[in-house]
């Protein structure tokens, strides 16, 4: 919503430049930034940064940094991106309906380049610093999937190969699941070798997530067990 407010009150300016307040542009960027908009083409609705994340260089990334790295191959995304008022007009801006800081910015793509509109990658770089956030941040922000249902409803199953997103553990969550609660309706209606199959089901998937997330980390106890 402060996004739509944003771009709708600012005058006639022919493009828009949408910057994240924990971002910090290069020493180049302004200049960069011209001739990115100089060179783009009529078809051209709208220009992406490079997006650069800083990580620690004496330990590996936490669960969290590493999800912040991935943003620097995410395509699209608003943390820094140029718009033409026009194509904002033309598609309405943002769906206000993703109420956080995630997928807006992939379902806004979409809907441009549904409605014949070319989108680009700039020569502009900016750095995203991985902002400081709480032990249980991983947790939080499983929220998100209900933003990728979303998106499945307003762009079919494959959005996000047209987005080039990630396409994230939703299934095999929801998989996980159903596996935990049919072991233990297999349990209570006294049939205990599905019921111990589906807990098997369960204990391996829930045993790989949690490798998956702790090996490449630093293997702090806060990271452990949150």
């Amino acid at each position: 919503a402060a996004r739509n407010t944003g771009w709708r009150a600012a005058g006639d300016a022919p493009w828009i430049v949408f910057l994240d307040d924990d971002v910090v542009p290069g020493p180049t960027w302004a200049d960069d930034l011209a001739l990115d908009l100089a060179g783009a083409s009529v078809a051209t609705a709208g220009v992406a940064a490079r997006i650069e994340v800083p990580l620690p260089p004496d330990r590996p990334p936490t669960d969290w940094e590493r999800g912040t790295a991935g943003l620097a191959r995410a395509r699209w995304i608003t943390a820094d991106m140029a718009y033409r008022r026009r194509t904002l007009e033309a598609v309405g801006g943002f769906d206000e309906r993703f109420r956080r800081a995630f997928r807006e910015d992939a379902d806004l793509a979409l809907r441009v380049l549904d409605a014949g509109w070319t989108l680009s990658e700039g020569r502009r770089t900016t750095a995203h610093p991985v902002r400081p956030a709480g032990r249980w941040i991983s947790v939080r922000l499983q929220a998100g999937n209900a933003d990728d249902v979303l998106m499945t409803r307003l762009h079919g199953r494959g959005w996000w190969r047209r987005a080039q997103a990630p396409r994230g553990r939703l299934p095999a969550h929801l998989a996980l699941t159903a596996a935990g609660l049919t072991a233990a309706g297999c349990l209570l209606s006294g049939r205990p070798r599905t019921a111990v199959a589906c807990a098997t089901g369960w204990l391996a998937g829930t045993t790989e997530f949690a490798l998956a997330r702790i090996l490449p980390g630093p293997r702090t106890r806060d990271e452990i067990v949150t």
